[in-house]
C-alpha cells in the first residue's frame, strides 16, 4: 500500500497497519526510510515557527534552519533508535516477546503516522504563534502519537512465531 494510505489506516487501526508491515519482513532499510520521511516531516513543520522567530527577533533565518536540519535529520535519528531499544526493554520486562525490529517499527511508524499533525501544528506556530490554539494541536499530536505508539509497540510485543 502506498505510505499516505497506510497512515490514513493508522487512524482508523494503528495495530492492523504495524501488523501488515511487520508481515512484510524484517528489513531494516524500511524502517530507516520511516524514520528519516518522518524526521524530515518534523524539520518542514519547524520552518513556519523558524521564520516566525526570525522575524520577530532579527536573527538569521538560515541559521535557525540550519540548526533544525542539524537536529532533526542527523541527531533526532540516533536518539529515537535508543528510545526504541529502551521501549523494548520495558516491554520485555512486562512480557513482551517481540523482536528489537518491530520496537523500532512501532516508533518510526508512529512518527511518521502522526506527521500531519505536526505539519499543522507547524502552521498554527508560524500564523499565530505561541497560545491555546498551539497548546491544543501540540496536546493532540502528543496523543494520537502516543496512541499510535503504544497500539503499535503491543501489537509488536506479541509472539511472532
Amino acid at each position: 500500500m502506498p505510505v499516505t494510505t497506510d497512515i490514513l489506516a493508522t487512524y482508523r487501526g494503528p495495530g492492523r497497519v504495524i501488523n501488515r508491515l511487520l508481515e512484510m519482513g524484517q528489513r531494516e532499510d524500511r524502517a530507516l526510510a520511516i524514520l528519516m520521511a518522518g524526521c524530515s516531516i518534523v524539520f518542514v513543520a519547524q520552518m513556519p515557527r523558524l521564520a516566525r522567530e526570525a522575524h520577530l527577533t532579527g536573527q538569521e533565518l538560515n541559521m535557525l534552519l540550519g540548526g533544525a536540519l542539524l537536529g532533526w535529520v542527523i541527531i533526532a535519528p540516533l536518539m529515537f533508535y535508543i528510545i526504541a531499544a529502551v521501549s523494548h526493554i520495558v516491554a520485555q520486562i512486562f512480557g513482551g516477546r517481540g523482536e528489537w525490529y518491530g520496537a523500532r517499527l512501532a516508533l518510526f511508524w508512529a512518527l511518521l503516522a502522526a506527521s500531519p499533525l505536526l505539519l499543522l501544528q507547524g502552521l498554527v506556530a508560524g500564523f499565530i504563534g505561541p497560545g491555546t490554539e498551539l497548546n491544543i494541536v501540540g496536546g493532540l499530536w502528543v496523543a494520537v502519537f502516543s496512541w499510535f505508539w503504544i497500539s503499535g509497540l503491543r501489537q509488536a510485543e506479541r509472539s511472532r512465531a
